[in-house]
């Protein structure tokens, strides 16, 4: 070392990398290639890098991995280009990077924010749930407006995100997670059998703790170059992938994984044609959790000053970077790999000014060299405070029952409580973990899917044990995906490092009095006597200490807190920790990106955008289009002079007067195919289908379990075996959902296949008066008369020469067809259509004429006119449901006492007593408009046109006993005024039907 600069000649893995150029708060700094922005910092003797989130605390680097808490900075490439709560730890440095604090004003090192930590009295734990109470109308203007302000750590991005992400899916026979010295042995194991393996780790290089173990020796060689042969080995192979800078951060059903790759954010200029993020989906046969141990922090009073670390961190900012965290280090341990740390530190040069060992008398060949060093090693005292504000300054050390103090000065404070098995992605594939009361650690238990725990992750101490652990499980892991042969080498551990058990809990020296803040959960700022007020106040179970204090709440899900909580909480009860419990890992493992996630899923991507194929057509006659779920529909199609009430007006009353054409290609079509498909539709429906002819039409309901409207549509019998069912154009993708679930799962035995077709099919609705006129001199092979086609038939033959199945159907109420045909052909058949509709008067009409035709008529739109609770009775449909049915999808639910109610909400039409009133879809309904507020509503509207042919307001509505308050007054209470209504029958027009005959 020499001058301000901490970075060690001759240490660490990149003493000949090219200088990078960067800047932090502004200030110039150099580092070197291979550095991470925390690496690079400490070379410049900077451990200053964030304020704490609620007491604005001075935090330093503490770790050196993903489990990093407290430095948390903000990386500026551009206005655009700024990404805020990066980890320092994980952060590759480049040229020119800029790195920028967080959550200060107006400065890192003044921050007026630090008033905070003064006033923590006021800021317990639960605090939040105590205060703000009153005065009431604070919380809108003062209170919520404060907090949100407050709230966060970094600044969100005000500018679209110019970078683009990718995404891929992949499948393999094993997929290692751990690029350390355990995923690396199972990976090899694997590979050498030939089956397809993917090996990832979050790291730049693989290694795992091999990057800081300066005693291990594997194959003859140092422990890291080792792991950097055996990774470049498995690189070279075909049937291995391996991703670096890979971080796996879910593991949800069936082996399925979701890992994320940074792609360039180490890089200085990355190419434009380069993602910045890549979404990995991998489906594995088996899967080998090599994940590690996460290591511990000593609880002590103001063990957040900045210049406290992880020896663990310390020892790997020197062997692999060559960096000392400082110049004359204190070390705090109950942990035997405090020592290695130490010594390390000491061979380097660097004075380690005493080890502090909390044990009363260790013993090991760690120790000896400790004091064979020279190093003053302490046993049975503990540290009882740091000094320092801005960075540690001192250590006072006690015996731990109690005696005198000593103050000892540092400039950097090491601590090690032991280490925690990285259970996390065990637990979220819902794996049970079980408590090792030897070791005091929670390890993997009860597996639930198809995957094995190696290594430090599976509580496996020593790295001949690890290695020989790894490579059996890889090995396994082949075989049980169909490997047939292994013909590979054991790796050889020559040399290892192993440590000891370590310490739960507070230390001496963090309470249990109420003022000594001793650090548990560094980013939420939760101390030790909060995890014990929390169980004073009455929290028993481990959840609601989370909660109640935010322990393991923050962006890194207490990686390094959780356990140390559990002990306190557990202490503070009297209960062993198991009876505790352990708070539940959630995915993301890691913080991920929006990017990652949405992909190239945004702007015009963000959806796909579905066109029929007469949409050409449309949009050339000036048609306005509007989004019915992924599709662009037509909505009407105004003419020179026309508004959008105006085209409407026209377009209904030329289907109601001669016909209109209607492009219908959007509703869901499915077929159900099979020797058992009527069986299966008597299942799925609440209809008979056994007795329906082959040639004939009938109207479906389709249910959920508990009795309410799923879907609806018309469904076609072409064949005995052959059923063309279709369903609302944004329920398809469910109601296939629906049916391949049930077909799957409760009627596996049904001999039936289902095959979505809705983009097979275009289909042009042709309806009214003259449509038969329209569309006979077309047809071929169908005989068009009423008796050989009457309403609801439907009929396979030609049109225009192409085939067609043709619906004799109406959703109009009027005379009408569906011609069906394929896609291709679909612009080609409209066009032909329209020039023979022109020879009648016909016009093209859209969705908004298409809603006010059928609620004319009073037939419902699923998802408009029911909203989920909705029954078949309740919507005026018991006639849709067999009476002699013994069994379908609902049909119990449509026996619960509460769905056979008196004063359930029925669908009923309404008409204003101004009929040039329009209701607005969605008011609410009241029986007495004078009634105090907040009134009893009874229902609401669902649907509300004008409608030009019957010349004034229509509306259907969901009204509590609604067919029992016929003629009767109702009120819809709005902003203006209150609006008269009469409740009426839901048809509006040709009451008795005789229009669907011409």
């Amino acid at each position: 070392m020499s001058g301000a600069s901490y970075r060690i000649s001759g240490a660490g893995r990149f003493s000949q990398a090219k200088t990078a150029r960067f800047s932090f708060d502004g200030q110039s700094y150099a580092g070197i290639e291979g550095d991470t922005l925390a690496s690079a910092l400490l070379a410049n003797g900077v451990h200053l890098v964030g304020r704490s989130f609620k007491y604005h605390r001075p935090r330093g680097i503490l770790s050196a991995g993903a489990e990093e808490p407290n430095a948390l900075v903000e990386i500026r490439r551009d206005a655009a280009r700024k990404t805020p709560n990066v980890r320092a730890t994980v952060q590759e440095l480049y040229d020119g990077l800029e790195a920028q604090s967080q959550n200060r004003w107006p400065s890192l090192s003044f921050d007026v924010g630090a008033v905070n930590d003064i006033a923590s009295p006021m800021f317990s734990a639960g605090f939040y749930y105590k205060t703000f109470m009153w005065p009431k109308a604070a919380w809108k203007s003062l209170y919520e407006p404060k907090i949100r302000a407050a709230a966060g750590l970094g600044v969100s991005p005000d500018q679209p995100d110019p970078d683009h992400y990718s995404s891929r899916y992949a499948h393999c026979d094993v997929l290692v997670l751990g690029g350390g010295a355990a995923g690396i042995a199972a990976a090899l194991a694997a590979a050498e059998t030939g089956v397809r393996v993917i090996l990832a780790d979050e790291q730049a290089e693989f290694g795992g703790s091999l990057r800081f173990e300066s005693g291990a020796k594997i194959d003859g060689q140092d422990g890291f170059a080792w792991a950097q042969a055996a990774v470049a080995k498995l690189a070279a192979m075909d049937n291995v992938r391996v991703l670096p800078r890979t971080t796996a951060f879910g593991y949800y059903a069936q082996n399925f994984v979701g890992l994320v790759e940074r792609v360039s954010d180490h890089l200085k200029a990355p190419g434009h044609d380069l993602a910045r993020e890549r979404l990995w989906q991998v489906r594995a046969k088996r899967v080998v959790l090599a994940s590690g141990a996460i290591e511990r922090h000593m609880v002590f009073a103001d063990n957040d000053r900045p210049g406290i670390m992880l020896a663990g961190a310390a020892r790997t900012y020197l062997n692999h970077y060559g960096v000392a965290v400082g110049r004359n280090v204190g070390v705090y341990t109950a942990n035997d790999s405090a020592y290695a740390a130490a010594i390390d530190l000491k061979k380097a040069g660097v004075n380690v000014a005493a080890i502090v060992d909390l044990r009363d008398n260790p013993t090991g060949p760690v120790i000896d060299e400790a004091r064979a060093l020279g190093i003053e090693v302490n046993f049975g005292r503990a540290v009882i405070r740091a000094g320092g504000k801005l960075r540690v300054s001192s250590m006072t050390v006690q015996p731990k029952n109690g005696g005198g103090e000593r103050t000892i000065p540092v400039d950097a404070i090491l601590m090690s409580a032991g280490w925690t098995p990285s259970v996390h992605l065990f637990s979220q594939s819902r794996g049970k973990v079980a408590f090792n009361e030897e070791t005091k650690r929670f390890v993997p238990g009860t597996y639930a899917q198809d995957c094995v725990s190696v290594g430090a992750c599976n509580g496996t101490d020593g790295l001949s044990a690890t290695v020989d652990e790894a490579y059996a499980a890889g090995a396994k892991a082949a075989r049980d995906a169909g490997a047939k042969t292994a013909k590979g080498t054991k790796p050889k551990v020559d040399t290892s490092e192993s440590w000891s058990r370590g310490m739960l809990g507070a230390a001496p020296g963090a309470g249990p009095d109420i003022t000594v803040k001793a650090f548990v959960d560094f980013q939420n700022d939760v101390t030790a006597k909060d995890i014990r007020q929390a169980v004073h106040e009455g929290m028993r179970s481990i959840e609601h200490v989370k909660r109640f204090t935010t322990n393991g709440m923050a962006t890194d899900q207490g990686k390094t807190s959780n356990m140390h909580g559990l002990a306190i909480a557990a202490e503070m009860l009297g209960k062993p920790i198991p009876e505790v419990g352990l708070t539940t890992f959630r995915a993301p493992y890691t913080p991920v990106t929006f990017g990652a996630i949405v992909s190239h899923a945004r702007g015009p991507l963000f959806d796909p955008t579905r066109k029929t194929a007469i949409h050409p057509w449309a949009e050339a006659q000036g048609a306005v289009f509007e989004d019915v779920g992924q599709w662009k529909r037509a909505w009407y199609f105004p003419k020179a002079g026309e508004d959008m009430h105006a085209a409407v007006d026209r377009e209904c009353v030329a289907v109601r007067k001669t016909a209109g054409l209607f492009d219908a290609s959007t509703l869901g079509k499915i077929e159900v195919v099979g020797p058992d498909a009527a069986k299966f539709m008597e299942l799925l429906y609440t209809n008979p289908w056994e007795k329906l002819e082959p040639g004939r039409c009938r109207y479906g309901i389709m249910l959920r379990e508990d009795g309410f409207i799923y879907d609806d549509g018309v469904v076609g019998r072409l064949a005995p075996d052959r059923f063309h069912v279709t369903t609302t154009t944004g329920g398809a993708p469910r109601v296939m959902n629906h049916m391949e679930d049930y077909l799957q799962t409760e009627f596996p035995h049904l001999n039936v296949w289902l095959t979505s077709i809705t983009e097979q099919w275009a289909v042009i609705a042709v309806q009214g008066p003259k449509s038969r006129d329209i569309i006979a001199p077309l047809v071929e092979g169908i005989d068009m008369s009423d008796e050989a086609l009457p309403h609801m038939s439907v009929r396979e033959g030609k049109i225009c020469g192409v085939p067609t199945r043709l619906f004799r159907m109406s959703f109009t109420g009027e005379r009408g067809f569906e011609v069906n045909v394929p896609a291709d052909y679909g612009q080609a058949v409209w066009e032909a259509l329209w020039a023979e509709g022109q020879k009648h008067g016909a016009a093209a009409y859209g969705t908004e004429a298409m809603h006010v035709l059928r609620a004319e008529k009073g037939y419902i739109i699923v998802g408009q006119d029911t909203d989920g609770t909705v029954t078949p009775n309740d919507a005026g449909l018991d006639w849709a449901v067999g009476k002699k049915k013994t069994d379908f999808v609902g049909i119990r639910g449509l026996t619960r006492p509460d769905l056979v109610a008196k004063g359930r909400k029925q669908l009923v039409g309404l008409k204003t007593k101004d009929p040039k009133v329009v209701l607005e879809e969605g008011a609410q309904i009241v029986e007495d408009p004078k009634q105090a507020i907040p009134m009893k509503m009874i229902g609401h509207v669902t649907s509300s046109y004008w409608s030009e042919n019957c010349g004034r307001s229509i509306a259907l509505a969901l009204v509590a006993g609604g067919r029992d308050r016929m003629g009767d007054t109702l009120y819809v209470p709005m902003p203006n005024g209150v609006i008269e209504v009469e409740v009426t029958g839901m048809v509006f027009f040709d009451e008795t039907g005789g229009r669907l005959n011409g």
